[in-house]
C-alpha cells in the first residue's frame, strides 16, 4: 500500500480509498448541480 495507508490494516485502508472515490464523485456531481444552477439563472435573467 502506498505511504499515506502506512499504520493501518488492510480493511482500514480499502474503506479510506473506498470513502476518497466516493468524495471525488460527490464532488463532481455538486459540481455538475452548480453549472446547471449557473446556466439555468443565466438563461432565466435573459428577455425572450
Amino acid at each position: 500500500m502506498a505511504l499515506k495507508y502506512a499504520g493501518m490494516d488492510v480493511s482500514e485502508a480499502k474503506r479510506l480509498k473506498a470513502l476518497e472515490e466516493e468524495n471525488g464523485k460527490m464532488k463532481r456531481l455538486l459540481a455538475d448541480a452548480m453549472l446547471d444552477d449557473s446556466i439555468l439563472r443565466e438563461m432565466l435573467g435573459k428577455n425572450f
